[in-house]
């Protein structure tokens, strides 16, 4: 395990035995939401076309519109909270919202510390560059500048890789840094990126990586709430058992992506 994730993993620790007592007393936190009919969903906002800012500053995308679809189907309304990627489960622990609809791949390390509900959606991990690079594979990134954004699982990966890595924001900045040349290459899940450079008319070439399995993205809620996990879950399901996930999946990402 890198230092990183050691550091990650304690200040997760932390952060969750503060919010210990809170737990406790509200050991079940689905009653409360429906008290108040609102549940607050976090993301980003900078990871089109699944959650983006638009020009008229709503946050829209994919991913918003599955929260917000899950929240009507348990009869509330979704607060879409925007928020750095790199400290979001430590937001969702210290209770600043109360799920993670945010295109999180869902690991080990962090289901130590969230529970998972889903996967609503699967990707792969691809790596992207200027058409005429000379970049095909992992070994040619060696020496070369590598993009990620900051606190995703692509980060831990590409370190390990011993790549040089520079972090960012989110997309809209990986895909500007590649266009303009201050990074060779990028390194993101394959859905996002290939509509993102599509739209914007962005040339670009490709390839996957071959060491890895195609993941699944989960919306994170915190630990010790099985009913609110339960119906969340439940939902999510009879969306995708009525057609509406399929509707929403075409109209943002143009294909089912289950």
């Amino acid at each position: 395990m890198t230092v990183r994730r050691t550091i990650l993993k304690s200040a997760f620790a932390a952060v969750g035995m503060a919010v210990l007592g809170l737990n406790a007393a509200v050991a079940e936190e689905l009653d409360s939401l429906k008290e108040t009919g609102v549940i607050r969903i976090a993301m980003s906002g900078a990871y089109p076309p699944f959650n983006f800012v638009n020009d008229e500053n709503q946050v829209v995308g994919f991913d918003p519109a599955v929260g917000a679809e899950i929240a009507k189907r348990m009869g509330m309304e979704a607060e879409v909270v925007t928020t750095a990627w790199d400290g979001i489960i430590g937001g969702l622990l210290a209770n600043k919202y109360d799920a993670i609809v945010g295109s999180m791949t869902i690991t080990a390390e962090r289901d130590e510390v969230v529970d998972f509900v889903g996967p609503y959606y699967s990707d792969k991990r691809a790596i992207f560059t200027k058409p005429g690079s000379g970049i095909a594979s992992l070994d040619d990134l060696a020496g070369k500048k590598v993009g990620l954004t900051l606190g995703e699982t692509h980060e831990d990966w590409a370190r390990e890789k011993g790549y040089d890595v520079n972090t960012y924001k989110g997309l809209p900045e990986l895909l500007l840094e590649l266009e303009n040349g201050r990074v060779d290459a990028i390194v993101n899940d394959s859905i996002a990126a290939i509509l993102a450079m599509s739209s914007k008319g962005q040339e670009f070439e490709m390839f996957a990586d071959p060491t890895t399995e195609p993941f699944g993205a989960g919306i994170a809620i915190r630990q010790g709430n099985p009913a609110l996990a339960a119906e969340m879950q439940k939902a999510l399901d009879s969306m995708m058992e009525d057609g509406t996930y399929l509707a929403l999946a075409k109209k943002w990402i143009g294909a089912d992506i289950r």
